[in-house]
């Protein structure tokens, strides 16, 4: 990992405290994290955006309804763990994970910060095998960001015990209480709440866009090919819908396909975008959009690489707002920085 990306991602890597009530909700809405001392991983989680309730407990254990100290005695094989309920509305799993890897160091083993113990190691438990191809794409790209394996668990979680009352919101009810996780990673889950990606009505897009990036978003219409603003941009970072800002490509899934505007092989998920069949000019294409805002990006066809999945994502520039990676913390960007290679 280079070392920029090494201080984004690691000096940004610990947090803690609490959440509240838990809400049962289909089980496609819910994931569980290992993170180290449940405490902190808690706090962090509860606070995103788009999170209903979370609840510390103990995963994958040997022993049925174990206890705290037989957790701690090394005999359950259980880990400290995190159940997060979500609303797929409001935040994906991607953004979900990549504000996790935030919190740990994900290539240590059985040891997050002073903890140390099979208790404390690292891991992703999915409910549901959809998950998995998210779960995948984000620690593939942390690992190639790192430049090695990561100690990361990725299993089905087998089985899930809740723990003791006294450790479920325990930095609410403890405040300065132990927590292995560096404080400013809270005012960074706290921000992405308070930023949620919204559509802004039409009278303000109007105003904050260009006429060139209202006649593309709101219009459908084309831009200029190979004149456009990010055709030949390909500096490490994230391109964000122009009219929201939620983001919606990498620059790790960027190439150069000649067409004259911008062509990424895949978005960062496909629950982020809509795509409609478009027979207009006298042609049959498929037209990409943003989900959350409706806005045209542009077109997606199969002649992409191979290698990459062959598609080819053709988008105009003025759909687009392109934030380099050294500017993506001070954005509100951070759990994004693992997709970034």
């Amino acid at each position: 990992m280079k070392a920029k990306t090494t201080v984004l991602l690691l000096a940004v890597l610990t947090v803690c405290m609490a959440c509240k009530s838990v809400k049962t909700m289909n089980h496609n809405n819910e994931i569980y994290l290992a993170g180290g001392c449940f405490w902190g991983t808690q706090h962090f989680l509860a606070q995103l955006p788009g999170v209903v309730s979370t609840e510390v407990g103990y995963a994958n254990s040997l022993v049925p309804n174990p206890d705290y100290h037989q957790v701690c005695g090394g005999t359950t094989d259980a880990a400290e763990t995190v159940r997060v309920v979500y609303d797929p509305d409001s935040v994906s799993l991607d953004y979900i994970l990549g504000m996790y890897f935030l919190t740990i160091d994900p290539t240590s083993i059985d040891r997050q910060g002073n903890d140390v113990g099979s208790q404390y190691r690292t891991g992703i438990y999915y409910t549901d095998d959809a998950q998995l191809p998210v779960i995948r794409q984000v620690v593939d790209g942390v690992s190639r960001a790192v430049g090695e394996p990561l100690a990361v668990e990725v299993k089905p979680l087998q089985n899930f015990y809740p723990a003791e009352d006294y450790h479920q919101d325990y930095l609410d009810k403890n405040p300065g209480g132990y927590c292995h996780l560096n404080p400013a990673l809270f005012k960074i889950a706290g921000e992405g709440r308070a930023a949620r990606f919204t559509k802004p009505d039409s009278a303000t897009l109007r105003q904050t866009l260009t006429p060139l990036q209202y006649d593309v978003t709101q219009k459908s219409a084309t831009e200029a090919p190979y004149t456009n603003e990010y055709d030949h941009e390909f500096r490490r970072g994230i391109y964000v819908d122009i009219t929201t800002g939620q983001p919606l490509f990498v620059s790790s899934d960027k190439f150069d396909s000649g067409c004259g505007w911008p062509a990424f092989s895949r978005p960062i998920s496909g629950d982020l975008l809509t795509e409609v069949a478009d027979d207009s000019h006298g042609m049959h294409r498929v037209e990409v959009r943003s989900k959350l805002g409706d806005a045209h990006l542009g077109h997606v066809f199969p002649d992409g690489p191979a290698s990459s999945g062959g598609l080819r994502y053709c988008i105009n520039s003025a759909s687009l707002r392109f934030i380099p990676v050294n500017d993506m913390v001070a954005e509100g960007y951070a759990a994004w920085l693992p997709l970034v290679r």
